[in-house]
């Protein structure tokens, strides 16, 4: 049998939950799928909101894989972010199903502290997709920036999970005419002059 790593743990609580579903998920059923304790576990994982953080961060690895490569630096900034958010989700889409189930976790009325934790988890992809995208923008303009792009990332993603299409097309669809409406508030608030 395999060690139990962090990544193990992961990809096995995200096959339970596809049996049962998200909230059916119990960290003793967790620990007896791997042949571990809860001990073990809580060394990797203190509470079950932390495997959904370290599902969304393979997410944001993939993104920024993506990032690094060469070809990207050459599209315009409305095609690298573009192409740098459909694969962000293209990562989450093996478990779009318990992807779901996770974000209507944590907007449960009794779950205000998930919320908070989500609003911040929320920012930190923004801001790696920035930095992925080649985003320099500072100071008002930065700030109007993180807002158009956390505007358009919550409703692309908000798409997506409402989208039971098998492929992405729609969803992408979708994200290009957001950016396409970023790129006209952008020239209209620079009186149509460039970027510098």
């Amino acid at each position: 049998m395999s060690p139990v790593t962090r990544e193990r743990i992961v990809d096995t609580a995200l096959a339970l939950a596809e049996r049962r579903s998200w909230e059916a998920l119990r960290l003793h059923d967790l620990a007896l799928e791997l042949g571990t304790t809860l001990d073990h576990l809580r060394i990797h994982f203190r509470e079950k909101k932390e495997i959904v953080d370290a599902w969304f961060d393979r997410a944001d690895a993939a993104m920024l894989q993506e990032g690094a490569r060469p070809e990207l630096a050459v599209l315009s900034a409305r095609a690298r972010i573009h192409r740098l958010l459909l694969t962000w989700l293209g990562a989450l889409a093996a478990h779009k199903k318990v992807t779901r189930q996770m974000i209507l976790n944590k907007l449960e009325p009794g779950h205000v502290h998930y919320q908070i934790a989500g609003a911040l988890r929320v920012s930190r992809t923004v801001q790696w997709l920035r930095e992925a995208a080649s985003r320099d923008a500072v100071f008002a303009r930065r700030a109007l920036e993180e807002t158009v792009l956390t505007g358009i990332y919550l409703a692309t993603f908000t798409r997506w999970m409402a989208d039971d299409a098998t492929d992405i097309s729609r969803t992408a669809a979708f994200l290009d005419r957001l950016l396409a409406g970023a790129e006209r508030l952008e020239r209209v608030a620079t009186f149509g002059r460039p970027r510098q």
